[in-house]
């Protein structure tokens, strides 16, 4: 059961990619992204594509400029993750076929966004808007429109993100920090995978 979480490992190294990869993926996480202000990034994303591009959807968040979606696409990373929404980015993005989860706060963002060919919507950060303000947005918001919750969403509130129509989360420092071992990337993985289940 492929779960709407996607993991963000701030501050992976290439060294540690392919066995926190295993980690999450056999866990229950299959949506993995490696932030591009990490060290060397491209070349994490490219050992999590080679070895599990086909069984997990493996990309860069931070990405801020339509050069760093090519340089993405070229390292085999098939999602797309910013802070921001950037129609350049996202238009980049939806040329070369990659999923685009831009960062959004207001319905402004939003609708700017997905007329640029979002995938879904990342708001964000989740803390400052609340369930209370993703539940506001979604008013407006196109019946069929995808938003996780990232930032200030985790496994003590899914559900009440859930309940305010969250269609998912990007969980970071509750699952990943640097240096962490394989084995409690995969148990912190695995008690963010329950939380979830029980909470839908």
């Amino acid at each position: 059961m492929s779960r709407p979480i996607i993991a963000i490992l701030r501050g992976l190294t290439p060294s540690e990619s392919e066995a926190a990869g295993r980690a999450l993926i056999e866990a229950g996480i299959d949506r993995i992204e490696v932030p591009l202000n990490s060290p060397d990034p491209l070349s994490s994303i490219g050992i999590l594509s080679r070895n599990f591009g086909d069984q997990a959807l493996i990309g860069a968040g931070t990405v801020l400029t339509s050069d760093q979606v090519d340089a993405v696409a070229k390292a085999g990373g098939k999602l797309i993750v910013s802070p921001n929404c950037d129609t350049d980015v996202i238009g980049r993005a939806v040329e070369l076929n990659l999923q685009s989860w831009p960062g959004i706060f207001t319905p402004t963002e939003a609708f700017a966004a997905l007329q640029a060919g979002a995938t879904g919507l990342k708001l964000f950060p989740g803390t400052m808007a609340g369930p209370g303000g993703l539940a506001a947005i979604r008013a407006v918001l196109p019946a069929d429109t995808q938003v996780f919750a990232v930032g200030g969403a985790g496994p003590e509130n899914f559900g009440e993100w859930i309940k305010a129509s969250a269609d998912g989360f990007g969980i970071g420092s509750a699952l990943y920090k640097p240096g962490m071992s394989p084995k409690e990337i995969g148990e912190r993985a695995r008690q963010i995978v329950s939380a979830y289940d029980e909470a839908i």
